[in-house]
């Protein structure tokens, strides 16, 4: 084994630090306590034991097993029995069963299972350390000898630039992978790779005692095994995602506690986590709501009082008299007190104290919510054009990805990113044949390739609304249909916001030209495509595949380009009568927003939506269903198509269909508020009165929310973080008001927005990447290995891990459920703003 050695001085720190050879940490530590959390606690310390499981499909989301959470910062993850050494997203996981948690003893029990072998995971409290182990009643099958092992999982950003000791000796972790690497024989599902073998990395550190970050006290962490050998490796020699691991395999032949760890994450005497003061990062309007929120760790009894201040004309921040703060209690794990500023209306430049905290600076003033959709409109939504080249200035974002789109999906395959075909294509076309012309408009889904046809009417139609609500006419990108180009900050005398709705609307009619109805979506045939990174355009060779050439030939011919590289997308084509009303909608809505522009092109997507209509109407449903591909419940998205295609045409059938459908609708107001409330003006005066106690009902349901937590907005709990809620509820609210004026007020609207500029849990960035002074700049796009952003985009947000720790990672941009980019947020972010500054402060 080599180990990357420090120089003298360094070793000479370590050695008056470390503690001596067969000792994992420094001694002295506070006890873990399990009396008022089901997780074990000391100061700066947290050790969760299956709080959060493995979902199934995305098995490295980084949030199961045994997790570390130190000094505020969740460090570890995924302590568990692992098949691999650096398991990648698609490798198996063990599967939960049932969790026990003996407070008393301090014991807390996992029993977990793989198809041919079940072990129990236990978790000890020794004092200020966990006692971690591995528990067979059967010794390990024999094809699992060699491939079995307890795993946890370090992020590496937490410890860049910090070194280590294995056994004494010591070294730095590496800052880039570089390690020696070994050929697997079979598929390597988390190499990515599905042409060949793959490779696993070899450890670039074993010991009986490895000590983390022994110079740090934040990330100090010893880990020693009672037996055997420890592994260090670096899953970042994989995928970009990966982590550092550390891993010891599970021995053949022996049953009762085969492994067992103690993990000592060094605690500080009466550690408090920082204040996070939560604010607008945009800033307030000089007339409306103005409350920022501090948020406390729970055990911090400090009695400071936040202060407002002000920036005077010499440069220097005094503070404003007058606002007070009050207590607003507990929320998850944390303690909150809130300083409402509202009164303060002198336009200028502010900042919140807490004892040593600062906030950002923040303005208050008449204009501030002026242009900060601007991003997302400039930047943001053309860098997620498919199937054009997008050029900003001397940068290329990408080329012109996906000409060789698409081929038809084989029968019975269920795929990754919860696309299926089923047992039949529903097309004329033969599995892995390719279908003409498919390769135009859509937006790339998030952070990945896909073409999802969920997403492309939802943005569709929220952009529409947009359109027609507020007169969006901004020009600032340049659009060229026939060259397939992108040109960002050229106008060209279209408004931007039009050509969106055009590019995702041509997508949909591609379909339906193609193969008569709206299809899945189109998504990469496998995994090593799926997890590419860079311009789109290189992760194909654009040409169609022709199964009569060879692996990589080309030929050319008067008709173009044929590949014999199966590298084109596939389409999945399984009817689903959901995905065919929601495409009708959006197609509705696409005639009434080009009507007056381009009647032909508008009368195209109008003719198309009422075919789809009649059909639909014309045999029972097709009820496929697979994931979040294959659209909503079928009332609710027959319901959307009968609201856009009355506006489109006045038809009185459209309007019978709204009607009966409204009790329904109504049971699920939430989720369909925006619409009744868009269709009220086109429908009987009774109408309005049908549809008032559903209104009344949100509006005490939002008034109530204040009370839920400090931020008065729904915070959803899950693998997937809220900002898609957040944004639902702002707008519901702005719809509600000018149909309900006098019942539904204004305050949800800018609540919600408040939260998505900074004013929420775990930390005050904006969600909206370049927007405010301080937002996501590291975040789950295209270009999320250089820890990089695209702006204005939106990310999901506040991520709730089980049982009370919120989290928003600004350091490692791979958390997916935080960071992951995701187009309709983007539409809902662009609508909200216009919405907000209608009511005030600019446009």
């Amino acid at each position: 084994m080599t180990v990357r050695c420090l120089g003298g001085l360094v070793a000479a720190l370590l050695a008056s630090s470390a503690p001596a050879s067969g000792q994992s940490a420094p001694a002295a530590a506070p006890e873990l306590r399990i009396d008022r959390s089901d997780y074990f606690e000391a100061p700066g310390v947290n050790w969760l034991v299956f709080s959060n499981v493995n979902e199934g499909l995305f098995a490295d989301a980084k949030i199961s097993g045994v997790e570390l959470i130190q000094q505020g910062v969740r460090t570890a993850t995924n302590g568990d029995v692992r098949l691999a050494a650096t398991p990648g997203q698609w490798d198996p996981a063990g599967a939960f069963v049932r969790r026990r948690v003996d407070k008393a003893a301090g014991v807390i029990e996992v029993a977990m299972r793989y198809p041919d072998f079940d072990y129990t995971v236990r978790a000890e409290r020794r004092g200020g350390k966990v006692v971690l182990s591995v528990i067979l009643d059967k010794p390990l099958p024999a094809a699992m000898v060699g491939k079995a092992g307890l795993n946890l999982e370090f992020v590496p950003s937490a410890y860049f630039h910090r070194s280590y000791t294995a056994d004494g000796r010591a070294a730095l972790f590496p800052r880039y992978p570089a390690d020696a690497m070994t050929l697997t024989p079979e598929r390597n599902l988390a190499s990515g790779r599905s042409d060949g073998p793959g490779a696993e990395p070899q450890p670039f550190a074993t010991a009986r005692n490895l000590l983390l970050a022994p110079e740090d006290p934040a990330h100090r962490v010893g880990i020693a095994t009672r037996e055997g050998s420890l592994a260090l490796f670096d899953g970042r020699n994989q995928a970009q995602n990966g982590w550092y691991v550390v891993r010891q395999l599970l021995p053949g032949g022996r049953t009762g506690k085969v492994v067992e760890w103690t993990l000592d994450a060094t605690s500080v005497p009466d550690w408090l986590r920082p204040p996070v003061i939560g604010h607008s990062q945009i800033g307030y309007r000089a007339d409306g709501p103005k409350i920022a929120t501090i948020e406390l760790d729970r055990d911090d009894k400090r009695a400071l009082k936040p202060r407002l201040l002000r920036l005077n004309a010499s440069g220097s921040f005094v503070a404003v008299p007058g606002p007070v703060a009050k207590d607003w209690g507990s929320y998850l794990r944390y303690r909150y007190t809130q300083l409402d500023f509202s009164g303060v209306t002198t336009p200028g430049t502010y900042a919140i104290d807490y004892g040593t905290t600062r906030s950002a600076p923040f303005p208050i003033g008449p204009d501030v919510m002026a242009g900060i959709w601007h991003l997302t409109n400039d930047v943001y939504f053309p860098i997620a054009m498919d199937h054009m080249a997008v050029n900003e200035a001397y940068r290329v974002w990408h080329g012109d990805p996906h000409r060789d789109d698409a081929r038809q999906a084989p029968l019975n395959h269920e795929h990754i990113d919860l696309y299926r075909q089923g047992p039949t294509t529903d097309t004329r076309f033969k599995p892995g044949e390719h279908i003409p012309g498919l390769a135009v408009g859509g937006w790339l889904d998030a952070g990945d390739f896909d073409i999802r046809t969920q997403t492309q009417y939802q943005v569709v139609r929220q952009l529409v609304d947009a359109w027609e609500t507020f007169g969006i006419d901004r020009d600032t990108v340049a659009v060229d249909w026939d060259a397939r180009k992108v040109e960002m900050h050229v106008p060209d005398g279209v408004p931007d916001i039009l050509q969106q709705i055009r590019h995702g609307s041509v997508q949909l009619l591609a379909q339906f030209d193609a193969v008569g109805h709206a299809i899945h979506g189109i998504v990469e045939p496998d995994v090593g495509q799926y997890t590419h990174l860079g311009d789109a355009a290189s992760k194909t060779d654009g040409l169609i595949y022709d199964a009569r050439l060879k692996p990589y030939q080309r030929a050319y011919d008067a008709k173009g380009g044929r590949s014999g590289t199966p590298d084109d997308r596939w389409a999945f084509t399984s009817k689903a009568t959901a995905l065919n009303y929601g495409s009708a909608a959006a197609l509705a809505a696409t005639a009434r927003a080009w009507r007056d522009r381009d009647p032909a092109f508008a009368k195209r997507c109008l003719d198309r939506a009422q075919r789809v209509w009649a059909d639909e109407h014309s045999h029972a449903p097709d009820t496929f269903r697979h994931g979040n591909t294959t659209g909503g419940p079928i009332e609710e998205e027959e319901f959307t198509a009968a609201v856009e295609l009355l506006l489109a045409t006045g038809d009185q059938r459209y309007a019978d269909r709204v009607q009966a459908l409204t009790p329904a609708m109504l049971r699920r107001f939430d989720g369909t508020a925006t619409l009744i409330a868009k269709v009220v003006p086109h429908m009987p005066a009774s109408y309005r009165a049908t549809i008032e106690p559903a209104a009344r009902d949100w509006a005490k349901r939002a008034a109530a929310m204040k009370a839920a937590n400090p931020f008065g907005v729904p915070i959803t709990a899950g693998g997937w973080a809220g900002s898609g809620a957040v944004l639902g509820f702002g707008l519901t609210a702005d719809a509600l008001h000018r149909v309900f004026p006098t019942i539904v007020d204004t305050a949800p609207v800018l609540r919600a927005l408040d939260f998505i500029h900074g004013h929420h849990p775990a930390s005050a960035k904006s969600f909206v990447s370049g927007v405010g002074a301080e937002s996501k700049e590291v975040a789950y796009g295209s270009n999320r290995a250089d820890f990089s952003f695209i702006p204005g985009g939106v990310v999901p947000g506040v991520l709730l891990l089980k049982p009370d720790y919120p989290e928003n990672r600004d350091d490692w941009p791979f958390f997916w459920g935080e960071n992951e980019y995701v187009v309709p947020e983007g539409a809902m972010y662009l609508t909200l703003a216009n919405a907000a500054a209608r009511i005030g402060g600019g446009k």
